[in-house]
């Protein structure tokens, strides 16, 4: 396997910034590999699906959500708009490439962006959903008071707590754009095949918000891991997801 950094850019002419791990056959499947809300390119998640992928001759592309990591802008910038447009600029950067068959991965935040681009596109062939936030709106409601959101509205800017760099600013704009992207809504125009994967005790998104997404899906495998949290922080618990993509991933190849 080859690897190098690559720059793009979103629709704004913003710099992203990604690691393409590839074969020099372009006609094998390429997946590109999504992080969650305030992580990176960089996190053991990305990195170790990555190297495991490779090993089965599987092209990766793992890249920074606009406002992390390398890539250009602002963290308490993002929204869902951002990520899917982060996600179908990749998908273009690698059709141009000359790569045919493209898969997509996401989990958490990077999930829900997935979920909605795989909506957008007809360029990809299959699709990995990894404890993935399926209605962000339903998932602030329901972990935020009606004062809370009215203070973060009023004063424009919410703390959001990162597990990677402490307490960041989130803007006000990532609620609002949450109520134009649900991804139950989008998960009705998706008929590649979809693999969902969720822990059961997982408290930062609910398993029932990838139960009714899965009741959603026409073409879809649900596996729910027993015990796990939402970042899979039991070593089992964590190597069952990867080898579970993984032997997803290599079905479609």
């Amino acid at each position: 396997m080859k690897e190098e950094k690559i720059a793009f850019k979103n629709s704004r002419g913003q710099k992203l910034v990604g690691k393409l791990s590839t074969t020099s056959n372009k006609d094998n499947l390429i997946v590109i590999i999504c992080h969650g809300l305030s992580s990176s390119k960089e996190s053991k998640t990305n990195i170790v699906l990555q190297e495991d992928l490779n090993k089965f001759n599987i092209s990766t592309f793992r890249f920074d959500f606009y406002g992390h990591g390398e890539s250009d802008g602002r963290f308490e910038d993002i929204t869902l708009t951002e990520g899917v447009d982060d996600i179908l600029n990749a998908i273009n950067y690698l059709r141009n490439l000359g790569y045919k068959k493209i898969g997509l991965f996401g989990a958490s935040f990077g999930g829900n962006c997935a979920l909605l681009a795989t909506a957008k596109t007809d360029d990809l062939v299959v699709l990995g959903l990894m404890c993935p936030v399926s209605n962000y709106l339903g998932k602030l409601v329901a972990q935020k008071s009606k004062e809370e959101i009215k203070n973060w509205k009023n004063i424009g800017f919410i703390n959001y707590s990162s597990s990677f760099h402490g307490k960041m600013r989130l803007n006000y704009s990532f609620f609002e754009d949450s109520k134009i992207n649900d991804g139950w809504e989008a998960a009705k125009n998706i008929k590649i095949p979809t693999l969902v994967v969720h822990g059961d005790r997982d408290t930062t998104v609910p398993i029932e918000q990838s139960k009714r997404l899965c009741s959603i899906l026409s073409n879809r495998k649900f596996k729910i891991i027993k015990g796990a949290d939402h970042i899979f922080s039991k070593e089992e618990h964590f190597n069952q997801a990867i080898k579970l993509f993984v032997g997803w991933f290599e079905k479609w190849r």
